[in-house]
């Protein structure tokens, strides 16, 4: 088995080849050839532990175990790990850091959402938060569009940032909206990664407001809290449609230029395994990571 650190895990994921490679796993799921089951977590004092298992054609495999320690100041919010398994004899194959990749993959599906969603002629990227993701959204939403000015906004500087943005990334945990629908000038393209249930840092205006909404899958963004989107209660899931749907063509996206259009994230575990084959292919291919054996094979 193939041992990554997280040191190996940033120098082999091509944030070039994320994008491409999250828009066929979006593909797989909303096309229903992904296994996904719902996501579980248990509780301690001050956080959870998720666990979220997956099957991709296109990827493979395996399961992250993610950790959500809202309250962490010294260290992520979100760290994980990422299990692979040979997907024909169901032997394990690589254990990878999970805590990078989540941060990628999770902007990278988001900047996929404005590629296909913002107006063509978008150039103001405003992106609200300084943390982790924000980091994130910087690497990938500039990957996925040729914008003319990118904002980056703390606190007190929300509305600001906002004023004149084309795309709007909000990727705060924030409990109370960073993001106004009384900010947005027409045919704004918003996306909204950030959780922090019971509250959220999205307007539910906006949300009403909204021509179009995208989401992961349906199953996972309407399901009971925590793992779906608190945003989206109340909201008819036909309404929505599925990142994968807009990939394939098989679903409309912006209908006219001066549209409102929403992205709303809850994390699905095929992005991670998308992002994971990646990883693994380049080790491979660069002999990178550390090799063990977890049991002696016999003949």
């Amino acid at each position: 088995m193939l041992v990554l650190t997280r040191a190996d895990v940033e120098e082999l994921l091509d944030l070039d080849q994320l994008i491409p490679a999250l828009a066929q796993a979006h593909a797989e799921l909303s096309q229903g050839k992904a296994s996904i089951p719902a996501r579980i977590a248990a509780f301690a004092p001050a956080g959870l532990l998720g666990a979220m298992p997956a099957y991709l054609p296109s990827a493979g495999l395996g399961c992250k175990l993610v950790s959500l320690f809202p309250e962490n100041r010294d260290r992520e919010t979100h760290q994980a790990a990422i299990m692979l398994f040979d997907p024909d004899y169901g032997s394990p194959v690589a254990l990878l850091d999970g805590t990078y990749i989540t941060a990628m993959r999770t902007a990278g599906a988001a900047a996929l959402a404005a590629q296909l969603l913002a107006r063509d002629d978008a150039q103001v990227l405003a992106i609200l938060g300084t943390g982790v993701q924000s980091r994130a959204a910087v690497e990938m939403f500039t990957r996925a569009r040729d914008f003319r000015e990118v904002r980056v906004a703390g606190r007190g500087e929300f509305e600001e940032a906002v004023r004149g943005a084309d795309v709007v990334a909000a990727t705060t945990a924030a409990e109370e909206p960073v993001v106004r629908a009384d900010w947005l000038g027409e045919g704004v393209h918003v996306s909204s990664v950030g959780y922090h249930p019971p509250g959220s840092e999205l307007d539910p205006a906006i949300v009403e407001r909204a021509g179009v909404i995208c989401v992961e899958l349906r199953d996972s963004s309407f399901a009971a809290p925590p793992a779906g989107a608190v945003e989206l209660a109340g909201v008819d899931p036909k309404r929505t449609v599925e990142l994968g749907e807009l990939v394939a063509g098989s679903r409309p996206g912006r209908g006219f230029p001066s549209e409102i259009t929403l992205y709303k994230s809850v994390g699905v575990a095929v992005q991670d395994l998308a992002a994971a084959a990646l990883v693994l292919r380049a080790a491979r291919e660069r002999n990178i990571g550390l090799e063990i054996e977890l049991e002696e094979m016999h003949a």
